[in-house]
């Protein structure tokens, strides 16, 4: 079959690779209908997290079809059009059992990898880094899924292939965040990051009864679909002196209610902060630009949340004086996908929810490669670049 593979630091290319076959009898094989390219890619791409290998095939967010099952699995047949959530779960351990699916201690098979760093495993994902279980990726035309009864959603009439493409990750990400925010009637809810998962975090927030979302960020087209789509407040922070100073004057001095990073470790911000940031990163002397994270925390109201979505490594000048002298409560995750998608369901059944204007890029697998290079460099405003395999 084809597929998108890492073949180094900034090379990808579409390659013939072997058909992915059953291993386990709980295992599911999905030929893949539509997949997209994600944010967290590119920290790998880039060469800031560790654990490719040359051929590996990436993507994690992906819907499909399924075309063969093992013996075991009983609730998802052959034919079925599927949704399934990037991070892996066995369906019966104790994080399993509790809804944090990304926690599962079952599906990273390479778990010791992650001990000198994380001190303990996380679940497995499709397609991201050997340390995350080295499974085969999504941006090909058939994939492996494991515990096919856990994660492979049945789509229900009426959500459209595109609808459930987001489903897998962009959309239960943002769910996530905004859900941390435990938001009520009449809260601001602040956005760092007009991404597909800052954006979907904001029309959540919506859902949820946020009165006011204010959208960060410095790309005009971003900003204007957080306008357009969600009903959000924005800011340029390239434009104002200070986003905590702009925050702080719009919510009478008290600050947002809750704020989400939805930006990660290639955070970009102004000032010497950034510049010092960013040589510290090129040397290789951080994994982080963490501008994003420190000015939700300095920004959020006190009592509040912040939700922190995007993917950090070893972090410095962390404001932890400010966490604990506002009463902060620091909130994160990876996406517990399973334990949201009949709620994700239900909101794009009833018209409260459509992801489909994600995809500003419908692609063959065959351009998947200029499709990774116009999503990292926002060229022709991507926001989200889809390939049909």
């Amino acid at each position: 079959m084809r597929a998108l593979c890492w073949m180094g630091v900034n090379e990808l290319s579409v390659e013939t690779v072997d058909d992915p076959g059953l291993v386990n009898p709980h295992d599911v094989i999905v030929k893949v209908r539509l997949t997209t390219t994600c944010g967290s890619d590119l920290h790998f791409l880039g060469g800031y997290l560790p654990g490719m290998r040359e051929g590996d095939v990436i993507g994690h967010e992906f819907m499909g079809e399924i075309v063969e099952t093992g013996p075991e699995v009983t609730s998802v047949h052959v034919g079925d059009r599927v949704v399934v959530p990037s991070f892996i779960g066995c369906g019966t351990c104790p994080y399993c059992a509790d809804g944090l699916h990304a926690a599962c201690d079952t599906t990273n098979p390479n778990a010791a990898m992650q001990q000198p760093l994380l001190g303990y495993p996380t679940g497995g994902i499709y397609g991201y880094t050997h340390p995350f279980g080295g499974y085969q990726g999504s941006h090909a035309e058939y994939i492996r899924v494991p515990f096919g009864d856990v994660n492979c959603f049945r789509i229900p009439e009426g959500v459209g292939d595109e609808q459930a493409l987001f489903l897998s990750d962009a959309v239960p990400t943002g769910y996530m965040g905004a859900d941390f925010c435990d938001i009520s009637p009449g809260d601001t809810v602040a956005v760092w990051g007009a991404g597909a998962v800052g954006l979907m975090a904001a029309a959540s927030a919506r859902i949820m009864g946020a009165e006011r979302v204010i959208v960060i960020d410095r790309f005009r087209d971003r900003l204007d679909r957080a306008a357009k789509k969600v009903g959000a407040e924005t800011v340029d922070y390239t434009e104002v002196d200070s986003v905590y100073e702009t925050l702080r004057e719009s919510t009478g001095g008290r600050g947002p209610d809750a704020c989400i990073d939805a930006v990660g470790m290639e955070g970009h911000g102004t000032g010497v902060m950034q510049a010092y940031d960013k040589v510290k990163q090129a040397l290789r002397m951080e994994s982080d630009r963490a501008t994003s994270l420190r000015e939700a925390i300095l920004s959020c109201g006190k009592g509040g949340v912040v939700s922190v979505l995007g993917i950090y490594g070893v972090t410095d000048k962390f404001p932890m004086a400010v966490l604990t002298n506002k009463s902060l409560t620091l909130r994160t995750a990876q996406q517990h996908g399973q334990r949201y998608m009949p709620t994700l369901f239900e909101h794009v059944l009833e018209n409260r929810l459509d992801p489909s204007w994600l995809m500003t890029h419908d692609l063959p697998l065959t351009e998947a490669v200029r499709g990774y290079e116009m999503f990292e460099k926002k060229e022709d405003d991507c926001l989200r670049a889809v390939f049909r395999p």
